[in-house]
């Protein structure tokens, strides 16, 4: 099984790890992708009131345009610790033990602006950089990522993807057709029986699952499998609405 995040617009600074390595990070078939994206951002960075408008920073947050000038050089975390925010929190994954943590690195991959999807494991740099974002000198960040990205999750060739990202960075890389996947809406139902989405418990729910499975690390290859480990967990899930979607009671 393969899972797939969408990353955090919070994130801690620092790090106490040597600057990122881009050769080392997960999926390299993405490399020229990656150098194209972090070269676009570091000049941009190189005037601050440029950037401050096409990143859409406000006053307080202008120090951020200092932190993406700093990308290849500054320390690197790995990227399951370099998030925070409620989905990350939830998730906690500093308070896991090591056998944990690994399945982690092997199992999660965080997709990320500038870097396409890392392993969880992999050490990142600090950044600013929403999926929406344009950079002057590229085209639209969807155009370059999306048919590199799901090329290269067509090359891991995993069993089964659990897709928890929203959509903004499913249009980075769409899961390849073909492969069993499930893209995950966090419901809850009324007294009515009325089904609605959740934004603010999306994000929690997402987190608890990851930390769930990390910690339970069940041998997943299929969605039917994904769905029998679920209702052994006691979870309550459901067809979606979309092809391919699967709803998740919160």
């Amino acid at each position: 099984m393969l899972i797939l995040l969408p990353p955090s617009e919070t994130k801690r600074a620092g790090g106490d790890g040597a600057p990122m390595e881009a050769a080392t990070l997960a999926l390299p078939q993405l490399a020229s992708q990656r150098a194209a994206v972090a070269d676009a951002l570091i000049a941009l960075s190189a005037d601050e009131d440029t950037a401050a408008r096409v990143l859409k920073l406000s006053a307080r947050q202008r120090g951020e345009v200092a932190v993406n000038a700093g990308l290849c050089t500054s320390a690197a975390m790995p990227a399951i610790d370099r998030y925070t925010g409620v989905l990350y929190d939830a998730l906690d994954a500093a308070s896991l033990d090591g056998p944990a943590r690994r399945w982690l690195g092997a199992h999660v991959l965080i997709h990320s602006a500038p870097f396409g999807p890392v392993s969880a494991l992999d050490p990142i740099p600090a950044y600013r950089l929403g999926a929406q974002a344009s950079l002057p000198g590229l085209p639209a960040l969807r155009r370059v990522w999306a048919v590199p990205v799901s090329a290269a999750l067509a090359d891991a060739a995993p069993s089964f993807v659990l897709d928890l990202r929203s959509e903004a960075y499913v249009a980075l890389g769409p899961v390849p057709a073909g492969v069993d996947s499930a893209y995950v809406r966090v419901v809850s139902a009324g007294a009515d029986g009325t089904v609605r989405a959740l934004n603010h418990f999306n994000k929690r729910a997402k987190g608890d699952l990851v930390r769930r499975l990390a910690l339970d690390r069940p041998r997943i290859a299929s969605r039917a499998g994904f769905l029998r480990w679920a209702q052994d967990a006691g979870l309550r899930t459901g067809a979606g609405g979309g092809t391919g979607e699967l709803e998740l009671f919160a």
